[in-house]
């Protein structure tokens, strides 16, 4: 089976709590389950900088849910956990971004997969790196390892001793 990415970030409220919820609540889905999943790491906010730091995490799952089924629960998982909408790159309770879906390219009015801005964004890479450094991405053509040293973005991407799966 074609490994899944999802990654989860939060810079408000009870960072740490939140990123476990939306764990917890990755693994309620149906037909779903958790592979792995990376460190955890505080990283700069990208985009508007005034905010606070990121807590950030990539889960690695397995799916018999279409590339849409999961998007929509992952956007309702985002509002289970209390996420409110706000400005673009604004701080947020929670965010699930669906960054590959296996080897599949997907594209929507609603939806871009692989994410458009993975391989711009270091923090995503360094825990994509952690979980799959050969994994290729199935546009670029290039592994996570490639693309990580490739990245532009110096944004600090630091590992902290926290964990999404305290069990």
């Amino acid at each position: 089976m074609n490994p899944i990415f999802v990654g989860l970030g939060s810079n408000r409220g009870d960072r740490l709590a939140f990123l476990r919820s939306a764990l917890r609540e990755l693994r309620r889905l149906k037909n779903t389950a958790l592979v792995h999943h990376s460190s955890v790491y505080e990283t700069e906010p990208v985009g508007k900088k005034d905010q606070a730091y990121f807590l950030n995490a990539v889960v690695e799952l397995s799916s018999d849910l279409s590339v849409t089924a999961l998007q929509r629960e992952c956007r309702t998982i985002e509002t289970l956990l209390g996420r409110t909408k706000t400005e673009r790159w604004g701080p947020r309770e929670i965010d699930l971004d669906l960054l590959y879906y296996g080897s599949e390219v997907y594209v929507s009015e609603d939806l871009v997969v692989p994410h458009p801005e993975r391989v711009n964004r270091r923090f995503v890479l360094v825990g994509l790196h952690e979980l799959a450094p050969d994994f290729l991405d199935p546009v670029l053509h290039r592994s996570m390892a490639d693309l990580l040293q490739l990245c532009q973005d110096r944004s600090a991407v630091a590992k902290t001793q926290f964990s999404i799966d305290p069990e």
